[in-house]
Protein backbone atom coordinates (compact mmCIF):
# COMPACT_ATOMS: atom_id res chain seq x y z
CA UNK A 1 0.00 0.00 0.00
CA UNK A 2 1.04 3.75 -0.87
CA UNK A 3 2.14 5.93 1.62
CA UNK A 4 0.87 9.48 2.39
CA UNK A 5 4.13 10.67 0.34
CA UNK A 6 3.24 8.97 -2.47
CA UNK A 7 -0.49 9.78 -2.34
CA UNK A 8 -0.08 13.44 -2.27
CA UNK A 9 2.24 13.13 -4.96
CA UNK A 10 -0.02 11.05 -7.54
CA UNK A 11 -2.70 13.89 -6.22
CA UNK A 12 -0.50 16.49 -7.73
CA UNK A 13 -0.01 14.69 -10.93
CA UNK A 14 -3.92 13.71 -11.47
CA UNK A 15 -4.29 17.72 -11.52
CA UNK A 16 -1.65 17.74 -14.86
CA UNK A 17 -2.30 14.20 -16.56
CA UNK A 18 -4.63 11.28 -16.61
CA UNK A 19 -3.28 8.74 -13.75
CA UNK A 20 -2.87 5.18 -15.34
CA UNK A 21 -5.63 2.36 -13.65
CA UNK A 22 -3.34 0.70 -11.36
CA UNK A 23 -2.41 4.87 -10.17
CA UNK A 24 -6.05 5.43 -9.66
CA UNK A 25 -7.05 2.35 -7.83
CA UNK A 26 -3.85 2.83 -5.75
CA UNK A 27 -4.56 6.70 -4.88
CA UNK A 28 -8.19 5.62 -4.39
CA UNK A 29 -7.72 2.65 -1.66
CA UNK A 30 -5.12 5.37 0.19
CA UNK A 31 -7.96 8.02 0.23
CA UNK A 32 -10.33 5.52 1.83
CA UNK A 33 -8.34 4.47 4.42
CA UNK A 34 -6.97 8.03 4.92
CA UNK A 35 -8.69 11.11 6.32
CA UNK A 36 -5.64 13.17 5.79
CA UNK A 37 -5.39 12.24 2.48
CA UNK A 38 -8.93 12.41 1.54
CA UNK A 39 -8.93 15.99 3.48
CA UNK A 40 -6.12 17.23 1.02
CA UNK A 41 -7.78 15.76 -2.15
CA UNK A 42 -10.46 17.78 -1.70
CA UNK A 43 -8.22 21.02 -0.95
CA UNK A 44 -6.36 20.77 -3.93
CA UNK A 45 -8.57 22.20 -7.15
CA UNK A 46 -9.17 25.22 -4.01
CA UNK A 47 -5.32 25.99 -3.66
CA UNK A 48 -4.91 25.38 -7.19
CA UNK A 49 -7.37 27.94 -8.47
CA UNK A 50 -6.48 30.45 -5.71
CA UNK A 51 -2.53 30.19 -6.18
CA UNK A 52 -3.83 31.17 -10.34
CA UNK A 53 -5.91 34.08 -9.05
CA UNK A 54 -2.84 35.69 -7.07
CA UNK A 55 -0.83 38.58 -8.89
CA UNK A 56 2.40 38.48 -8.94
CA UNK A 57 4.56 39.99 -6.46
CA UNK A 58 6.52 43.04 -7.33
CA UNK A 59 9.91 41.68 -7.20
CA UNK A 60 11.78 44.71 -7.58
CA UNK A 61 12.01 45.77 -4.23
CA UNK A 62 12.87 49.63 -3.11
CA UNK A 63 16.31 50.77 -2.95
CA UNK A 64 17.57 52.74 0.02
CA UNK A 65 18.20 55.73 -2.26
CA UNK A 66 14.53 56.07 -3.56
CA UNK A 67 12.88 58.93 -1.70
CA UNK A 68 9.74 58.25 0.34
CA UNK A 69 6.50 59.76 0.56
CA UNK A 70 4.77 60.57 4.45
Amino acid sequence: MMNCQQAVRLMSDEMDRGLAGSERFSLRLHSLLCVGCRNYQRQIPFLRQACRATPPADVTPPTASSPTRE
